[in-house]
């Protein structure tokens, strides 16, 4: 019996967070919809705040004149957006390519101390009611501000998400076909989060904030765009998704590079539940706790382990000859990995076969927990980033 249970928990977790969780997520959007009318104070696609765009730049010289470009190309008044980029620590050319640049307000200093230092640097020269971050290595929609802005009608809303989109034009197939699927289906669960109640965490790549509500975190924070937006849901406001205002991304260049990132997102979720512990009581934020929990708790803990407890006892369900549904499913789990492994095989010989490539990306990003897990028992994850290699922007 207690095999029967762990097989079935472990399948039921899994089945529950990347698949049903949406599909409930989208009934009770649904639902949502027939008992609430949209008004016109939600949003105003007319309204023009002034705005400030930040940008941490550390040794981007190869893609930073198309960052520039594209901010000042960006449709929004020039007299309402300001732009700040912090350069500290860049020993390349960027602080000089930007300081050509009279539009732009240039932050440099000696030594590095990472993004989260450049941001809390850059907040002190913003005099503007609204923020905008975005990466360096990003390149916006030239929609993307005034997608942005229009959810600050609403005076509940204290924080707007972007939408993360990968070029998959690489070299490392794998990388581009899983990473970019990914993030489709976390876009998704995104506009569903958005309109059932708050997105549960942002990227950096493009997040937005009410400048008088953005807080300082901890200077040894690992994500801490996911720990700031989720920190705005925790003090009563909303977080909104706009998938009209996207940020480009080229792939990470390889399964290695793509590895980096992973790990160090993964370790920053285990610091991040702690800093964020109080989200856990049900009891308080009910419908919060909900969605933080069954969109990012379980992949980051209970997920990995059931790949492992749902193998395990599926073998010996079988090894004791207790029926033949385990041994379909035993079949099936098979076929799975065989065919993760063949993913494997093909992308380091690069070979074309998205098919392969999906169930590799997703044993990858559950290995990456257990990896990011560690790391962060061993308190070796550091706060600053590691830059990741990534192809450039053509």
């Amino acid at each position: 019996m207690m095999l029967k249970f762990l097989f079935f928990a472990s399948f039921l977790i899994l089945l529950y967070s990347y698949i049903g969780y949406g599909l409930l997520l989208y009934l009770l959007v649904k639902i949502k919809r027939l008992f609430s009318k949209k008004t016109s104070t939600e949003s105003d696609p007319y309204y023009e705040p002034e705005i400030t765009l930040i940008v941490a730049a550390y040794n981007e010289e190869d893609i930073i004149e198309q960052k520039i470009k594209n901010s000042l190309d960006l449709d929004y008044p020039s007299d309402k957006l300001r732009l700040i980029f912090v350069t500290d620590g860049s020993v390349d050319a960027t602080p000089g390519i930007i300081g050509k640049y009279n539009q732009i307000k240039l932050l440099h200093e000696e030594g590095r101390k990472g993004k989260l230092s450049a941001m809390n640097r850059a907040i002190k020269f913003v005099e503007t009611p609204y923020i905008i971050f975005s990466d360096a290595n990003t390149l916006l929609n030239s929609e993307s501000v005034r997608e942005i802005v229009k959810h600050y009608a609403d005076p509940r809303v204290g924080g707007v998400a972007g939408e993360k989109k990968i070029i998959s034009q690489v070299r490392d197939k794998a990388v581009a076909a899983g990473e970019g699927i990914y993030w489709k289906y976390e876009s998704f669960l995104k506009r569903l989060d958005s309109e059932f109640y708050s997105v549960v965490g942002a990227a950096g790549e493009l997040f937005s904030i009410r400048t008088s509500l953005f807080h300082e975190v901890p200077p040894d924070t690992i994500i801490e765009d996911f720990v700031q937006s989720l920190q705005l849901c925790k003090d009563g406001w909303l977080v909104r998704y706009e998938p009209n205002a996207y940020a480009t991304e080229s792939a990470s260049s390889s399964m290695q590079e793509e590895q980096k990132r992973k790990v160090r997102i993964a370790a920053g979720a285990f610091q991040a539940m702690i800093i964020l512990k109080g989200l856990f009581n049900v009891f308080r934020y009910p419908v919060l706790s909900f969605q933080f929990i069954s969109h990012r708790i379980l992949r980051w803990t209970l997920c990995p382990l059931c790949l492992v407890t749902g193998l395990i006892s599926n073998l010996l369900l079988v090894y004791y000859n207790e029926g033949r549904l385990y041994i379909v499913v035993l079949l099936a789990q098979i076929v799975f990995y065989a065919m993760a492994f063949t993913g494997w095989l093909f992308a380091r010989k690069n070979i074309k076969a998205k098919i392969f490539y999906v169930p590799y990306y997703f044993l990858f990003m559950n290995l990456s927990v257990f990896l990011g897990f560690y790391r962060h028992l061993r308190k070796k994850q550091t706060a600053v980033w590691e830059k990741v290699g990534r192809h450039i922007h053509t």
